[in-house]
């Protein structure tokens, strides 16, 4: 009976082998929903910036009224 046949061996080699391609499928997914997080936050930063120029030019035209109602009185 050769050595690889044996059930002492042949247990162990097969949880090996799972445990190796269970590591691999699971980082293949971590990597992937890793990728997509990072796009999906540029795009939220990109609508973010956006909204806080729009909100930026609307606080400097209500300073600018409140600016020249104080210099008139």
């Amino acid at each position: 009976m050769s050595k690889l046949t044996r059930p002492k061996i042949l247990l162990p080699l097969a949880n090996l082998f799972a445990l190796g391609g269970s590591t691999l499928y699971l980082r293949s997914h971590l990597i992937h929903n890793h990728t997509e997080a990072e796009a999906r936050m540029d795009e939220l930063e990109g609508t973010l910036r956006g909204h806080i120029g729009l909100i930026e030019e609307a606080l400097d035209r209500l300073e600018g009224k409140g600016g020249a109602k104080g210099a008139k009185t």
